[in-house]
């Protein structure tokens, strides 16, 4: 009983030790996707179609879908007719998807496991935040990237109007926590969620970010106001 206390109320620290961030995301794994549409009313459907469509799948292609969890984005991905493998860093998030019909793969971002220029598309969305070293991660998902393919990142970023903002911020850290206290199984870490997207840099700092590891073309899009940001980058042939 004792151990099972001590994991619910645990949370990862801002300098984001994988272990720490791992086992927090296990904590969670069992209500994960139940809590995510409920602190984000419904939007991570929409943000989920959105990522879909700007990484324009085609059948046949290979898409790896870094910090998938449980494999809720991966499914919705395959829907394109492409090959999608799921791959998470928290063995709880991927035992809690087992049940769907895709690929599953335990992976660090900063130390994939796949060989040179294996898939045409990558995506992470929600998780490059949670990475120890952002810039490692983005510069691994090129080297797995083949040459000429795309690479989507969806972020929580910074709201673009001023008013708008500051009521948002004072949601992260006051209101969010309450209600994923309501559905969460490990509330704390939403604290975490909250502290961790207000420390995150801005749409054009992750820009160039994405263009420093080496990534062409980087473009981004703006959803829900800011509330998200999804940036489309390209690998050089």
């Amino acid at each position: 009983m004792a151990k099972t206390e001590r994991r619910e109320s645990f949370r990862a620290s801002l300098d984001k030790q994988p272990h720490e961030v791992a086992s927090m995301f296990d904590g969670v794994a069992k209500r994960y996707d139940l809590t995510n549409t409920v602190i984000s009313a419904g939007q991570d459907r929409y943000w989920r179609w959105t990522t879909r469509k700007a990484l324009a799948l085609r059948p046949g292609e290979r898409v790896l879908d870094l910090g998938a969890g449980t494999g809720v984005s991966t499914v919705d991905l395959a829907k394109s007719g492409a090959w999608v493998v799921a791959a998470d860093f928290s063995q709880g998030m991927l035992a809690a998807g087992r049940h769907r019909e895709v690929p599953m793969v335990a992976a660090d971002a900063m130390r994939l496991p796949f060989a040179d220029a294996s898939f045409d598309a990558v995506t992470i969305a929600y998780a490059l935040r949670n990475v120890a070293d952002p810039d490692l991660a983005l510069r691994e998902m090129l080297r797995v990237t083949k040459p000429g393919g795309r690479l989507v990142v969806a972020e929580f970023s910074t709201p673009v109007f001023g008013p708008f903002r500051t009521v948002y911020m004072e949601y992260l850290m006051k209101a969010l926590p309450k209600v994923a206290r309501a559905v969460s199984s490990n509330p704390d870490a939403y604290v975490y969620l909250a502290e961790s997207i207000r420390a995150w840099p801005t749409q054009s700092q992750l820009a160039l970010r994405i263009a420093d590891a080496g990534w062409s073309r980087v473009e981004w899009r703006n959803l829900t106001g800011g509330v998200v940001a999804l940036h489309r980058a390209h690998k050089l042939g």
